[in-house]
C-alpha cells in the first residue's frame, strides 16, 4: 500500500479527534511517566497527550514517513518512532498505550491485545478506539464495487483489506482476567456531510486507500466515480441538503493491576 496522505488525514481533523479525546477522558490516570501513541498518524491525538501529561515522555508511533514528519512539525517536544504496531514493543513500560483508530490496521487481536497490555507498567492503562463501520454503507459498498469488472483483479479479495474486530464482548473477555478495570462502548457518530463526494473524501484518507492504492490511474477515476454514484444513493440528503454519515466507533479501556 502506498503511503498514508497527512493532508488528506487532516481534512477532518475535528471529526476525527472527538473521539480521540472522548477515548483519553476515560483514561483513569490522574499523571504517567511514560505515554504511547501507538498508530499516531499525523499527531493530533499526540497532541492530547501532551496537554493531558505534560510532565510525561510522550512517544508518538507509526509505520508511515509522511504521517511522522507531519506529527514532528506539529509537536517538536515529542518524540516520534518508525514502527510496525504487531511487532512493537517498549523499551520501559508506560503506564499509557493509546491506540486510537490505529488497531483495525493490524491483525491477529486474540494475541495482539493481550500483549499489549502485557507490556504496561503496574497501575497502567491500555486504551483503544476502533471504527466499527465495516457494515455500514461506505464500506459495504467499497467491497460491492472492488468486486465487479473492470476493478475486481487489481483488487483481489476485498474482505481481507481490514482486520476483522471481535465483538465488543471479546475485548472484554480478552482482558478483564487480567485487569483491575475494564471499560467498553461504542458509540455511533452522526457526521453532517456536504454531499456524497464529501462523503468519499472522508473515506479516501483511511478506509477506502486500500482499494483505490491496488488500481491503475484509469481505473481509480472510474472505480471512484462508481463508488460516489453508490454513495449519493446510499446516503439521501436531509432536510438542509446534508448527508448524514452514521461512523459506528469502538472504545476499549484496560487498567493493569497496580
Amino acid at each position: 500500500m502506498l503511503d498514508w496522505n497527512p493532508a488528506l488525514y487532516r481534512r477532518y481533523e475535528d471529526e476525527r479527534t472527538r473521539p480521540a479525546q472522548e477515548l483519553l477522558a476515560r483514561v483513569p490516570l490522574p499523571e504517567a511517566a511514560r505515554a504511547v501513541d501507538l498508530g499516531c498518524g499525523p499527531g493530533n491525538s499526540t497532541e492530547l497527550l501532551v496537554h493531558r501529561f505534560p510532565k510525561a515522555q510522550v512517544t508518538g508511533t507509526d509505520n508511515s514517513e509522511a504521517m511522522l514528519a507531519s506529527a514532528r512539525e506539529r509537536l517538536p517536544q515529542a518524540r516520534f518512532e518508525l514502527s510496525d504496531i504487531a511487532t512493537w514493543a517498549p523499551q520501559e513500560a508506560p503506564d499509557l498505550i493509546y491506540a486510537n483508530a490505529a488497531l483495525q490496521w493490524v491483525p491477529d487481536h486474540e494475541t495482539l491485545i493481550p500483549r499489549l497490555f502485557a507490556a504496561l507498567a503496574p497501575g497502567g492503562v491500555l486504551a483503544i478506539q476502533m471504527p466499527d463501520n465495516r457494515e455500514e454503507p461506505t464500506h459495504r459498498l467499497m467491497r460491492a464495487v472492488a468486486a465487479e469488472a473492470p476493478w475486481a483483479e487489481p483488487i483481489g479479495d476485498a474482505d481481507r483489506m481490514r482486520t476483522l474486530l471481535l465483538p465488543l464482548g471479546g475485548y472484554y473477555d480478552l482482558l478483564a482476567p487480567q485487569a483491575a478495570r475494564v471499560d467498553v462502548w461504542h458509540t455511533i457518530y452522526q457526521h453532517p456531510m456536504a454531499d456524497a463526494a464529501a462523503i468519499v473524501e472522508w473515506v479516501r484518507g483511511t478506509g477506502l486507500k486500500p482499494f483505490v492504492d491496488r488500481l491503475p490511474a484509469d481505473l481509480q477515476a472510474s472505480y471512484l466515480a462508481e463508488y460516489e454514484r453508490r454513495v449519493d444513493q446510499a446516503y439521501p440528503a436531509r432536510a438542509d441538503g446534508k448527508r448524514l454519515l452514521a461512523f459506528p466507533r469502538m472504545f476499549i479501556v484496560a487498567q493493569r493491576k497496580a
